[in-house]
């Protein structure tokens, strides 16, 4: 069945006069119809009604009507004035996407709500409006904050976004749409019988409660993916054939001719890191089977009988931005094994109910539709966790000390295709790991003329791997003369919005004053595994406002010591308002240098003292990953800009106000911890969060998420 959509939709009160006699005179009846769609995309065979009693319920009695194919309802009744509308959509109804066609099942029953001053439109949208109304906000002051925060046209904002012509309003709109349905379905479940109003304005009415929010913590690990660590995790999108809520299938693997794989190709040098047991051999990872497999299985790995315990370090695997789109390979993620140095291991997945952080997940929210910010590895990721951006390098080309410039191949529109493969690049996988013509540091130069850097580079400041030069009497630079140092950057940060406003914030690193002293001094030496204190995982230690002679103070202020200062500050309940907690090396679950298990029980450890802090009872703290570290993650990747997102990983929602028992389907990115922080301390958006989502609508997917839908302030 083909339905066509309304081309107009407006609240309209068609006013019929009657006479009736009644005690020899003539009174008018005046009888008022309100005409309007119920839409997300068009809902079909709800019950609409005009709620006289305002309590969100169709009661009998209350005019009402269903429904049509085209979402569209008409309900008349005795009087003139504006009444509030109704929508109760039950699992008897269907939702018609006049994009698609396609026509799907209601599976959680909803109730949306339209104010009497805007009946026409009913959606999630104009519940989430009236929600601001119930919480002591009038029309127009709750219409004005609702399309600001949003970003689109006050006039647009309650229009029938389904006939909008505008793609990014429309893209905005749609997208805000399915994050309030997610939230509308969860409060009607909980309010049952009970009061709808005050479970729908507790739900949706997010801003005036996340004032209570005082304190935002972000800890960042490193390099797992989703179903590497989660997969099998209940009720999530985990490992497919494996999990029974996966809503995946088992990707097939395929060779660089796209012909699928007999086998998956074997673990390059083996699976355990050097002096690692038990030790298996490469020779023993031939012939494994073309699919996911557990790591840490009882029965062992594949056919070797052997068992690798998250105590043990595995190898690492390749993790580099170009890479990881070739993997990724359009959306179909069958090129991870193809693509990697370290073969079948890129397949490998754990039992994550063996971590402690999984009984954290169990008692908040884990989000399992949560997606690496940026292609590739730990540095670029770590810049788009605090600008939602690539760090530029002016005139790499040109540059004195010249950094590596990539070699790629592209289509006839110049998109990325592939790392140009090298001369000895072998025919197929099983016979060797990949090789490239220049897999660099910087991007060719684009149509602007610029270049980025996308692999790790150093930080133009102390601490750095690369030393201070000869010349530098004060030794708090990195020496310019080599290509891996980053010339410092001078794009917008989260830092810098959060200065600007006067919110106070900090990044906090495990073994900064240790590494700091050592990097600066006349007798520096090597740096010591462990801490294993990693320099590009320090994102701020980038960019000009925090250079070391002439912002000293700011950098005192704002880079801090784990091991000194963080766990005092939260004690004494003095952690800034946004503080980000990066771990050293050997805690931080990166594979090649750090097992599972140790930063497991450490970022346990670490929220058990946030728990116990002056300061948790309006904290909320986010666990997650910089990025996948080069493992297999089946989720579909959205499609959006030139810089990301990258493969799934897992992130965790600890606090107070986190829902309990969550898996949380929002989709969102790393850069949806931005979108947290700039909706708390009403900061202006970065331009990188705009552009994403532009991108992503423009790619057919919903803007990403800004982790309220973890929260709940009824609790």
């Amino acid at each position: 069945m083909n339905f066509q959509a309304p081309s107009r939709l407006l609240p309209i009160a068609a006013l019929v006069a009657g006479l009736s006699a009644c005690g020899g005179s003539n009174s008018p009846t005046v009888v008022s119809t309100t005409s309007g769609v119920v839409t997300g995309s068009y809902y079909q065979n709800a019950l609409v009604c005009l709620d006289a009693n305002n309590n969100s319920r169709c009661d009998t009695g209350e005019t009402s009507a269903r429904t049509d194919a085209n979402g569209a309802f008409s309900l008349t009744a005795n009087g003139t004035a504006a009444t509030a509308v109704v929508a109760e959509i039950g699992t008897d109804a269907k939702r018609y996407d006049p994009d698609t066609k396609a026509t799907t099942a209601v599976t959680s029953a909803l109730v949306f709500r339209a104010p009497a001053q805007a009946n026409g439109v009913v959606s999630a949208l104009s519940t989430e409006l009236v929600a601001l109304m119930d919480r002591g906000q009038d029309f127009a002051t709750a219409k004005a904050t609702l399309a600001a925060r949003l970003g689109v046209s006050a006039d647009l904002l309650l229009a029938n976004h389904n006939t909008m012509t505008d793609a990014v309003a429309k893209g905005t709109i749609k997208g805000e749409i399915d994050q309030m349905t997610v939230r509308i379905a969860a409060a009607v479940a909980a309010a049952g019988t009970g009061d709808r109003v005050a479970a729908l304005s507790k739900s949706l009415a997010v801003d005036a409660d996340l004032s209570n929010v005082k304190t935002v913590v972000v800890i960042y690990a490193e390099n797992r993916g989703f179903d590497n660590l989660y997969g099998l995790y209940p009720g999530a999108n985990g490992v497919p054939g494996v999990n029974p809520t996966s809503d995946g299938v088992i990707t097939a693997q395929k060779d660089f001719d796209n012909s699928t794989l007999a086998t998956l190709p074997p673990v390059w040098s083996g699976v355990t890191a050097s002096g690692q047991t038990p030790v298996i051999t490469q020779a023993e990872t031939v012939g494994w089977a073309n699919k996911p497999f557990q790591i840490d299985a009882a029965a062992g790995i594949q056919a070797t009988g052997k068992v690798v315990p998250q105590s043990v370090i595995t190898r690492d695997l390749v993790h580099r931005f170009y890479n990881n789109q070739m993997q990724i390979n359009g959306g179909a993620n069958d090129k991870f094994a193809a693509y990697s140095d370290a073969g079948a291991l890129s397949m490998g997945y754990y039992d994550g109910s063996k971590m402690q952080m999984w009984k954290l997940a169990q008692e908040g929210v884990l989000a399992d539709n949560f997606f690496m910010g940026a292609f590739g590895g730990s540095f670029l990721n770590h810049q788009y966790l605090i600008c939602a951006c690539a760090p530029e390098y002016p005139n790499a080309d040109t540059a004195t000390a010249k950094p590596t410039i990539s070699a790629i191949d592209t289509d006839a529109n110049g998109n990325f295709v592939r790392l140009t493969p090298a001369s000895n690049n072998p025919t197929s996988v099983l016979n060797g790991a990949a090789t490239y013509s220049a897999d660099g540091t910087i991007t060719p130069k684009d149509a602007a003329g610029k270049f980025y850097a996308v692999n790790t580079m150093q930080p133009p400041y102390q601490p750095s791997s690369n030393a201070p030069a000869s010349t530098d009497s004060t030794r708090l630079f990195a020496t310019t003369t080599s290509a891996t140092t980053l010339p410092p950057q001078t794009a917008a940060n989260i830092g810098d919005l959060l200065t600007a406003k006067g919110v106070n914030w900090a990044w906090y690193a495990g073994a900064w004053n240790s590494t700091l002293a050592n990097a600066t001094s006349a007798t520096r030496t090597s740096f010591a595994s462990p801490p294993n204190f990693q320099f590009h995982h320090q994102p701020f230690n980038y960019f000009a406002d925090l250079d070391p002679s002439t912002h000293a103070a700011d950098r005192v202020a704002h880079l801090r010591d784990f091991d000194t200062q963080f766990l005092a500050d939260a004690a004494a309940g003095t952690l800034p308002a946004v503080t980000f907690y990066k771990p050293q090396g050997n805690l931080n679950q990166h594979a090649g240098y750090a097992d599972v298990a140790s930063g497991d029980q450490h970022i346990y450890d670490v929220i058990q003292k946030l728990k116990a802090s002056p300061q948790w009872k309006n904290m909320v703290v986010v666990v997650t990953y910089d990025e996948n570290g080069g493992f297999y993650d089946h989720a579909k990747v959205p499609k959006a800009d030139r810089w990301g997102p990258g493969t799934r990983i897992p992130a965790l929602i600890v606090s107070p106000y986190a829902r309990k028992g969550y898996v949380d389907k929002t989709q969102y990115d790393t850069a949806s911890i931005l979108r947290l922080i700039t909706r708390r301390f009403g900061l202006s958006k970065l331009p990188g969060l705009v552009q994403r989502d532009n991108a992503l609508i423009a790619n057919g997917f919903v803007p990403m998420g800004d982790l309220t839908a973890a929260l709940d302030f009824s609790q």
